[in-house]
């Protein structure tokens, strides 16, 4: 069983392990490390294993040490998944004692009556960095503006002197009116006009009638003595408007500052930097329930292995080969179980870097559907009854019959998991204007409707399947096949009723 044992682990820890670009630890009750990834190695700068066996304080700068003792003994008496380090900078420690920011997701797993914490760890030193970045120049930026806003208000050469040199905008005064009194800035002289065609005319008549309103009420109230800064967007530009009260030699306000910048190039730097904190929160969202997923669906059968392993050794010791023959096929079927796990993962792994390629040639579609039910039948309940409706009197169709398969397999094992033991479910074809629908009907526990939105989600488990073992990637893997072989996927569903997923691909003459 030594071999054996080996050549199951093997696959297994090259993907856990050498394919997760994230740092990845696992640390016993007393805080010591049993277990580190490649990459956990690399960002903290160790040799190979060399990190097993230390502490995880080991791995925190000195000055939180004593505290994270505390706070990882109060996680393991009420453990829980949770995520360190959003919305603060939380530092580790390499060998070399140099410090780095990270983002860390943490879970538990219980084995032999023993808990053990799981910890994926993010390096986010190069995002921070970007943050402080942007921070700085935001202030920068303002303190440019505000340091010009009160030079021009000394006198009329100085306005000229930086306005004429003020990026991406203009400077200007107006009066009561709102008629141009003095502009200038780089914007005009990029747009061919000159500042003197401006003076004595109305800004108002400027501008776009879709946001005169907005402006106009919002220059009007600095005459009341008030500074006033806003944005307005434009035909999908940005522009950020300060405003600022000019008083006479008798203290009455007379004429309005107005710092007319374009900040687009701004916005969208901000615009996108968040969307990419957004994604990289998804994408450490679903690596923790990755983590979650693995723990719970990788050590169900491997349990059973080493178990029913155990008792094969002694039945068959004392001769009770009929005993040690029940436990091997045990075996048999948890490694089935996680060779489908891991199926799942390389297939979604090729589709992500698309080296599945595609192979369309001419084939029985009638006699391609019956041996996947036949194939299906091995692994269905003894009660549970597969029925197929072919509406046309078609055989050959031309696609790629290896992608069908994939397509209809992980369609039909949904449909076996999720139904009642004596479920009947019913997989229908049919050829229309081009087009072959596979239709899967079954009469299972459905999707609750709440949910269904994120059914195609990679690793999305509903809420009432989660006692039933699946890696949640069937059916991302489904639609991204659909979409290869530029075919859709459809479904209906309703809780405790049962679902019906359809396919639709378009069939080559």
């Amino acid at each position: 069983m030594d071999t054996f044992d080996s050549q199951l682990a093997a696959p297994i820890y090259q993907i856990l392990f050498e394919s997760i670009e994230e740092g990845f630890l696992v640390v016993n009750k007393k805080g010591i490390i049993v277990l580190a990834n490649p990459r956990l190695h690399e960002l903290f700068r160790y040799e190979d294993k060399e990190i097993i066996g230390l502490t995880i304080e080991d791995l925190i700068p000195k000055d939180i040490k004593a505290k994270h003792v505390k706070l990882r003994e109060n996680f393991h008496s009420s453990p829980k998944k949770r995520s360190m380090g959003e919305g603060m900078n939380l530092k580790a420690l390499r060998k070399d004692n140099t410090k780095f920011y990270v983002e860390i997701s943490l879970n538990h797993v219980d084995i032999n009556d023993e808990t053990f914490v799981s910890a994926l760890v993010t390096d986010i030193s190069t995002r921070v960095q970007h943050e402080k970045e942007i921070i700085g120049l935001n202030k920068n930026l303002e303190l440019k503006v505000e340091e010009r806003t009160k030079q021009v208000e000394k006198s009329q050469e100085l306005y000229s002197a930086i306005a004429r040199n003020f990026p991406n905008g203009t400077i200007n005064v107006f009066d009561k009116d709102l008629n141009y009194i003095f502009v200038d800035g780089k914007e005009l002289f990029q747009l061919g006009i000159k500042s003197e065609k401006l003076i004595g005319t109305n800004y108002l008549d400027k501008i776009s009638s879709e946001i005169r309103p907005k402006i106009k009420e919002s220059l009007l109230s600095v005459f009341e003595g008030h500074p006033k800064e806003f944005e307005i967007v434009y035909k999908n530009e940005f522009y950020k408007i300060s405003a600022v009260p000019l008083k006479d030699s008798d203290a009455n306000v007379d004429r309005i500052l107005v710092v007319e910048q374009n900040i687009s190039a701004q916005k969208r730097i901000s615009i996108q930097q968040s969307e990419a904190l957004e994604k990289e929160k998804e994408l450490n969202e679903m690596k923790s329930r990755f983590v979650s997923m693995a723990s719970h669906e990788f050590r169900t059968p491997l349990s059973t292995i080493l178990s029913s392993n155990s008792l094969v050794e002694k039945y068959q010791e004392i001769g009770e080969m009929e005993k040690a023959k029940k436990h091997t096929e045990r075996i048999k079927k948890s490694v089935r179980g996680l060779t489908e796990i891991l199926n799942d993962f390389l297939s979604v792994d090729k589709l992500e870097t698309q080296e599945t390629p595609i192979k369309i040639i001419a084939f029985d579609f009638n006699e391609f559907l019956f041996e996947i039910v036949e194939e299906m039948s091995s692994i269905k309940n003894e009660e549970q009854t597969i029925l197929i409706q072919i509406e046309d009197d078609f055989k050959e169709v031309k696609s790629d019959p290896n992608i069908l398969k994939n397509i209809c397999y992980n369609l039909l094992s949904n449909a076996i998991k999720y139904s009642l033991e004596d479920g009947e479910i019913i997989i229908s074809a049919a050829l229309r204007d081009g087009f072959l629908k596979i239709e899967v009907r079954d009469q299972g526990i459905g999707i609750p409707e709440e949910e269904q939105v994120q059914l195609f989600s990679r690793f999305f488990r509903a809420s009432n399947a989660v006692n039933i073992k699946g890696t949640g990637l069937g059916l991302q893997i489904v639609s991204k096949y659909a979409h290869m072989l530029n075919g859709q996927i459809t479904f209906e569903s309703a809780e405790n009723k049962g679902s019906t997923f359809t396919i639709k691909i378009p069939i080559q003459a």
